[in-house]
Parts: C-alpha cells; structure tokens; sequence
C-alpha cells in the first residue's frame, strides 16, 4: 500500500515541477518578449549587436536581482549578452559572499621555499 502511495505522491510532485517550470517559462517570455521588444538588440556591457538569428543569446538582466520585479515599463532590465550577464551574476555573488569566505580562509601564508638552496645542490652534483 505503501508503494502505491509514494508513486501516487512523487506523480503529483512531478506534476507540480513542471507546472512550476511552464509558469517561469511563460513570465519569462513575457518580460523577454517586452525587453526585446521595448530595446535595441545590443548588450549593454560589451555593446554587441544581435540579429534574429543570434537573438538566443541576448539575456534579460534584473538590475536588482529580483526576477519577479517585472515593471512594464522595463526600468529594472537590460539586456546583456550570455557572457556579461554570466559575469555580472558571478560579481555578485563574489560582492555578496565573498567577504564571509575571505574571513574564514585565515591560514597562515607559506614562508616554505622549495628552490631556495637549488643552486648548491646543482653545484654539489657536478
């Protein structure tokens, strides 16, 4: 009985992933839609130019990070090319954690030099 009701559960989890992933994809293009619609197809950090067929890799960026802060009027996006919108996401997160794991990461330098006394060992070889 058991196993009926954990197959009947992880169909209904399932059913709600992709219900939850079909309602993303649909507000995504919606403020996409919008934002290619409302700018011109360049990146607004490295300035490349999109056409039709490379307008695949023109992302919509939330300046404030919140992709459910969605204004129509699109002052909370721009858009940037797959690799500034990877970096400028990657910056972020360094300014948010970064600091917390440079703070942990307190070891002491290496004072070890393992080439120090090469040159003699050379010399004692010959």
């Amino acid at each position: 009985m058991t196993i009926k009701k954990n197959q009947v559960d992880k169909h209904k989890s399932d059913q709600i992933v992709i219900e939850a992933r079909r309602n993303q994809e649909l507000r995504e293009q919606s403020y996409r839609g919008q934002a290619l619609k409302m700018y011109p197809w360049i990146c607004g950090r490295c300035a490349r130019e999109f056409t039709p067929k490379t307008v695949a890799e023109l992302t919509v960026h939330h300046k404030n990070h919140n992709h459910d802060d969605n204004p129509t009027d699109g002052s909370n996006w721009e858009l940037l090319c797959l690799y500034c919108h990877d970096n400028e996401h990657s910056r972020y997160e360094e300014t948010r954690y970064g600091s917390v794991q440079n703070s942990k990461s307190s070891s002491p330098a290496a004072t070890h030099n393992p080439f120090a006394d090469l040159k003699s060992l050379l010399s004692n070889k010959k």
